[in-house]
């Protein structure tokens, strides 16, 4: 590929959008779980006891339900990321190939 037609597609206006929408959503993505991750951390450093509290009476505890939560928003992220991929970031990259293959 020459310079020149990296620099037609790299201008491209649709690569552009490509672009931006693309680190959007990684970066809120990203934000979302480290957000709730470094949570989850300064609560275990900073009020261990909450996190062994027993939830009503038994043997489960805070900790452990919080562990769960934790575990499912990856996977409610990750679902959010395929989903938005799929249906947005996906067209558009055809769409752009299209475009830059004629």
């Amino acid at each position: 590929m020459t310079p020149e037609r990296i620099a037609s597609i790299s201008n491209h206006p649709d690569f552009q959008q490509l672009i931006r929408r693309k680190r959007r959503l990684n970066g809120s993505l990203t934000l979302v779980m480290l957000v709730a991750y470094y949570g989850f951390v300064l609560l275990v450093a900073f009020a261990p006891g909450v996190l062994g509290q027993s939830l009503n009476g038994g043997v489960t505890s805070v900790g452990m339900l919080v562990g769960v939560l934790m575990v499912l928003l990856s996977f409610l992220l990750t679902g959010l990321y395929t989903h938005r991929a799929n249906s947005v970031l996906d067209p558009l990259n055809d769409k752009l190939r299209q475009e830059c293959a004629q």
